[in-house]
């Protein structure tokens, strides 16, 4: 303390009568430690031929259980939370005077992988067992493998692989725009990856397999007919956010046709705000009621005199063909409550994927595309569910290691329960913050789009 202020020029020493008290937030890099494990081993004396005896040696991802699962966990987390390219990573641990090379952190994650497959193959299973799923996809620059797989018989994914990749060659191409799908059950939280080296209808037809229940996707050739090659086990649903985007684009060719047909189509999403918090028959109830009738409209209106003039190849002339096209599909949800109105939630999930892209810029090998689908299911899946990556990632490893084929208990939102400590509550207030805000733009917004003119 300065002696200037512990003691007065005209009154001499001052007198302590309280204090201020300063809180400041400081950071410490993480800390690697290394555990020593001893393992001890015995022999009888003087007796070789009895042999040398020590209890079993735990489980470990790599072979010496030199890295242990804290490790593995934090370069998954970020890569495929983070978006973190491994060099990057690299850095990140050389901050905490650990300085691996590229190939051991992919190893880890390879290794990591197997292990996670188990749970991968259930956790694909329990999306198939959702009353509604939706399914998106997103390109990915995949590497030539240097040799050409083989085409196995009865596995078209095979097929498709070495026809793809057999043609590259043939073309002296290097890469190729390979695929990384999501499928998103609705009334199931859980998200899982698929990895296919192209767009082609054998991806979803391969995953989905035996699946019985209603797909929401986008209306593109993957999905087209899949109601029939399925025989009926699937029911097809549109999204009517893919209908809307079109409509917006051309507000500027057609700003009086495309603003009626918006309000109409916002009156949909309208009910759809009321319906959020209602039960699944409830919500079907109420579309039968509001939402059916304004779907009447839709359809005069796309039949009628107002856009009979319209150019097909315009954007509106486009976007009304497509309208026309998916009319059935685009329905679907009318009849069933538990069907969203779009398949927005899943169309987010192609960020994870584009995010990291931007980052590590191509998959590697085919082994490489199939394991990012197993790492990015497993933090996905934990990201859904508000829970920390990290600890989820960490507490699963352990558990897979000891032997446990519990993968129920294992599952995110179940994982949560016993966890409360790991969930991220936050995230929850904001996506109703979110909503709020959301909801009220749109009550101050339909005064606006009442007084719109309507096209003759």
């Amino acid at each position: 303390m300065p002696e200037a202020v512990r003691n007065c020029s005209t009154h001499g020493p001052r007198r302590r009568i309280g204090e201020v008290v300063i809180e400041s937030l400081e950071f410490e890099r993480p800390k690697l430690r290394v555990r020593r494990t001893i393992i001890a081993k015995f022999a009888c004396p003087h007796e070789p031929q009895c042999g040398v005896q020590s209890p079993p040696r735990p489980a470990g991802l790599i072979q010496g259980n030199r890295y242990d699962t804290s490790v593995a966990a934090e370069i998954i987390t970020g890569k495929y939370a983070d978006h973190l390219p491994v060099d990057r990573e690299q850095d990140d641990f050389a901050g905490s005077s650990w300085t691996p090379s590229r190939s051991t952190l992919l190893n880890i994650m390879a290794a990591t992988a197997n292990l996670l497959l188990p749970l991968y193959q259930y956790l694909s299973d329990a999306v198939r067992s959702a009353a509604v799923l939706g399914t998106d996809d997103t390109s990915v620059t995949l590497l030539l493998p240097p040799e050409i797989p083989a085409a196995l018989p009865d596995e078209p994914r095979s097929q498709r692989i070495h026809e793809v990749i057999s043609k590259a060659r043939a073309e002296g191409r290097s890469t190729v725009v390979a695929k990384m799908w999501a499928y998103r059950g609705v009334d199931v939280p859980v998200n899982v990856f698929d990895f296919t080296v192209s767009r082609h209808r054998d991806g979803p037809d391969d995953f989905l397999g035996d699946y019985r229940g209603v797909l929401l996707a986008e209306c593109n050739s993957g999905y087209q007919n899949i109601e029939l090659r399925s025989d009926a086990r699937i029911r097809r649903a549109a999204c009517w956010a893919h209908a809307r985007r079109k409509v917006f684009d051309a507000r500027d060719s057609a700003p009086l046709e495309a603003s009626a047909l918006l309000a109409m189509i916002g009156q949909l999403y309208d009910i759809e705000d009321r319906a959020k918090a209602l039960s699944a028959e409830e919500r079907r109830t109420l579309r039968q009621l509001e939402s059916q009738p304004v779907m009447a409209r839709i359809r005069a209106w796309l039949d009628g005199a107002a856009v009979a003039r319209v150019l097909p190849k315009s954007l509106l002339g486009e976007a009304l063909r497509y309208l026309r096209n998916q009319r059935d599909v685009l329905q679907t949800y009318l009849s069933d409550g538990r069907i969203p109105i779009d398949n927005n939630e899943t169309e987010q999930l192609m960020k994870q994927v584009a995010l990291g892209r931007k980052n590590w810029l191509f998959i590697g090998s085919l082994a490489a595309g199939s394991r990012a689908a197993i790492l990015m299911t497993l933090v996905s899946t934990a990201h859904r569910n508000d829970l920390d990556v990290w600890a989820d990632l960490n507490d699963v490893l352990d558990q897979l290691l000891a032997g446990s084929t519990d993968y129920h208990a294992l599952r995110a939102e179940v994982w949560k329960q016993s966890h409360p400590e790991c969930v991220r509550t936050y995230r929850a207030q904001e996506r109703r913050d979110r909503a709020d805000i959301k909801r009220i733009r749109r009550a101050r917004r339909r005064p606006l789009e009442q007084k719109q003119p309507t096209a003759r």
